[in-house]
């Protein structure tokens, strides 16, 4: 049996890095994506953040239409994942579990443009 290497996902995820605000407990942190989808990202964090934790998500989408013009997409989310980095630092799964539906089809408009 062949496996596909076409993504299985139901919202597939492409590796682009993008800017990402999350704020917690009154506290901000700045950092980008590894990898990003309609239902959650992938990122690098200096502070662990244990799973389960809800956070407010900010991201930043490039516009092609409108070169120099962001699209920001707004929602909540939940640490899912934490990960130790032998580099230093924390990498972190976060699904959106409170996201608007426009905003949603933001990500999966902006994640569409890069699948094959």
């Amino acid at each position: 049996m062949t496996r596909s290497l076409k993504e299985r996902r139901l919202h597939p995820r492409i590796d682009h890095r993008l800017p990402l605000n999350l704020a917690v407990n009154g506290y901000d942190f700045s950092t980008s994506t590894h990898n990003i989808s309609s239902v959650g990202a992938y990122c690098h964090l200096d502070k662990y953040m244990p799973p389960f934790t809800k956070i407010s998500v900010k991201l930043s989408l490039p516009n092609k239409e409108k070169a120099g013009k962001n699209t920001i997409v707004e929602c909540r989310g939940v640490v899912v994942r934490s990960e130790d980095e032998a580099a230093g630092g924390f990498n972190l799964a976060i699904f959106f579990n409170d996201i608007r539906d426009d905003q949603r089809k933001k990500i999966a408009h902006y994640v569409s443009q890069f699948l094959p």
